[in-house]
């Protein structure tokens, strides 16, 4: 009897110890904290840029930003498949890491010093320009041109801040939702140009449907280092992506992205940034 009861008191450990470790597994399977292993890491890009981030009809993602989150998250720990992408658009993206919805934002997120009082970046990764989207026969020529005109860009975004700072005060600004929209409103006419960086503006271009209807001005008119964002504190996470990006500039998969992404649309980027540069 006694030998009976020890048995089952044994088993009913077992049991019970076998219950814990699995629920102590379904923690690991949150916003990305571990390195891996079963769990998943939610990252934030755009779903509506080509070139950068983009849905496809097929529910997959392409573009530059998705690419460089794939290698930074794969220095990680993490496989493609175990990546959540989560829709970060430009006026919600410190909010999204404050909330914790996302462990890092790769979303043409350009670093400047208001936002780095909100968030850490990473980086960066890209130098881009601002520049103007214009239809082909468009007689804009230049930043001063814009006054009085119609111009659109996205709410949240440098782009517009840059132009009713310094470069054109009277121009009519219309801030739409996402870039497909403003590129939508200047096929129609609703718009006379669109401005965001020229990464951006290269990415619609080069879309069979708006092939030979537009232009890219070639202003440069400010300079977008685009950084990847951390929640503001996250020291360790930042240090992990910047040696990631170092090693994805050292091994030329940062420039194949490039190539692969920008290379079809006759973009002539800039080389790549000394990461950590500028981001203190």
């Amino acid at each position: 009897m006694k030998l009976r009861k020890v048995t089952v008191f044994a088993t009913t450990a077992l049991v019970l110890s076998l219950a814990a470790t699995a629920c102590g597994s379904s923690d690991s399977n949150d916003s990305g904290s571990g390195s891996g292993g079963g769990g998943k890491i939610k990252v934030g890009i755009k779903f509506d840029q080509p070139g950068l981030g983009l849905k496809q009809p097929d529910g997959t993602y392409a573009g530059f930003d998705v690419d460089v989150a794939t290698y930074v998250a794969g220095q990680l720990g993490y496989k493609p498949s175990q990546i959540e992408w989560v829709e970060t658009k430009s006026a919600d993206r410190e909010n999204a890491l404050a909330r914790g919805d996302v462990k890092f934002i790769a979303a043409t997120y350009s670093i400047n010093d208001e936002r780095k009082q909100k968030v850490d970046f990473a980086g960066p990764y890209l130098l881009a320009h601002q520049d103007l989207l214009l239809k082909k026969d468009s007689t804009i020529s230049k930043g001063t041109d814009l006054n009085g005109k119609k111009l659109c860009s996205v709410t949240g975004s440098t782009s517009a801040q840059n132009v009713q700072k310094s470069i054109a005060p009277k121009a009519n600004l219309r801030e739409y939702s996402g870039y497909s929209e403003c590129i939508a409103g200047l096929q129609s006419g609703a718009v006379d140009a669109v401005t965001t960086d020229d990464s951006i503006l290269a990415g619609f271009a080069a879309q069979d449907k708006y092939k030979g209807q537009f232009k890219i001005a070639g202003l440069k008119l400010s300079n977008e280092n685009y950084g990847i964002g951390v929640k503001k504190g996250d020291s360790a996470t930042v240090t992990k992506i910047n040696t990631a990006l170092e090693k994805m500039v050292s091994s030329g998969a940062w420039q194949t992205a490039v190539t692969k992404n920008f290379g079809p649309a006759g973009y002539k980027n800039e080389p790549a940034p000394k990461i950590g540069d500028i981001v203190k």
